[in-house]
């Protein structure tokens, strides 16, 4: 019975491992989205706005297409000193647990599973490899949705980029907008 209980915690042991490896692989993966921005100002101004933004942001201009009136901008995304730690701790943690299963199963080669433990600075250093990358944010103005009338003025951009900077652009336009309303 007791045996019986053993394997099924290895099975489940060896299920949060693989669970940890595929989280480990997802935190270098990119995140790319699109966010449709529509503001009553003339596209060229939002442009701007944006470009603006972004180069606050440490991005820098690389291609700039007057006839798609596209802007593409890069910079340089760091890797999380947060996320490694985070990353290494689950690891040795998940290693821990892995080399505790295998040592009830075979206490004979006990002192070998805990080497298991030791092997948890590899998911920090593959999270930091992984993640010290350059981005690019893609500024595209709808073709449609540019109007030319000077009374009514409005814009729709779409910007491509990672999901955390969007989400940041839209907290600072949010703010902005917040900045703009109060008297």
């Amino acid at each position: 019975m007791t045996e019986t209980i053993t394997y099924s915690t290895l099975l489940l042991t060896l299920l949060m491992i693989v669970g940890l490896v595929f989280f480990i692989r997802a935190s270098t993966k990119d995140r790319i989205e699109t966010l449709t921005l529509a503001r009553p100002v003339s596209p060229l101004t939002l442009l701007q706005t944006l470009t603006t933004y972004f180069e606050e942001r440490a991005y820098r201009v690389t291609a700039a297409e007057s006839e798609a009136q596209r802007i593409v901008l890069r910079g340089r995304v760091r890797p999380s000193l947060f996320l490694a730690g985070f990353l290494t701790l689950l690891a040795a943690i998940g290693g821990l647990c892995f080399a505790l299963v295998l040592t009830n199963l075979w206490p004979a080669y006990g002192s070998v599973f805990w080497g298991l433990v030791g092997l948890a600075p590899v998911a920090g250093w593959f999270y930091w490899q992984g993640s010290d990358r350059d981005e690019d944010i893609i500024l595209q103005v709808l073709p449609e949705a540019s109007s030319e009338d000077p009374i009514d003025p409005s814009a729709t951009v779409t910007v491509t980029a990672h999901r955390d900077e969007l989400i940041a652009l839209e907290q600072g336009l949010s703010r902005e907008n917040q900045k703009k309303a109060s008297p």
